[in-house]
């Protein structure tokens, strides 16, 4: 059985990784607040960071170009209190995916990539369950994405009178 402390630091374990002295603000993270509206980060910009969110909610979007070269920035998922966003740029300097857009004002911890995967590294403990963390809440949003996908798709398909020419899996199975 898990404890409430060890309970705790499986959910939240840069909580426990800021809180180490070894790890210190203004060295290896900042608090930053943020007010509704502002860009917290801008697709395609080099960044080395990722970010936990303390309060708040976050959106997420991507530039999709459609056809005549018009462009739209759909919201692709939100993020809130909890929530680790930037994961890409751990390792190194990379060109941001998608933005970030404050729906909420709210605060966040920004987190240097580099000192990051070095303190990891070094507590391996922290390492293993910050890892964990993170590949349950990429879990939970590939499976969101996925049910994103097959709506989009269903929605393609009628729009363009497809789905009419697709054996179903009533048909399938007779």
């Amino acid at each position: 059985m898990v404890s409430d402390q060890g309970y705790k630091v499986l959910k939240d374990p840069i909580k426990e990784i800021v809180a180490d002295s070894k790890f210190a603000e203004g060295v290896a993270w900042v608090r930053r607040h943020f007010l509704a509206n502002e860009v917290i980060v801008k697709e395609g910009e080099l960044g080395n960071s990722l970010f936990f969110i303390e309060e708040g909610k976050l959106r997420v979007s991507v530039h999709v170009e459609l056809e005549e070269r018009r462009r739209v920035q759909p919201g692709i998922s939100d993020l809130e209190q909890g929530e680790i966003f930037g994961e890409t740029c751990l390792y190194e300097s990379r060109a941001r995916t998608a933005s970030v857009i404050a729906v909420t004002d709210g605060c966040l911890l920004e987190i240097d990539g580099e000192k990051l995967n070095a303190y990891l590294n070094e507590h391996p403990v922290q390492g293993y369950l910050f890892f964990r963390r993170l590949f349950e809440i990429l879990f939970e949003r590939m499976g969101r994405s996925n049910h994103t996908i097959e709506h989009l798709l269903a929605w393609g398909l009628k729009a363009h009178g497809i789905d009419v020419y697709l054996q179903t899996d009533q048909i399938k199975q007779s």
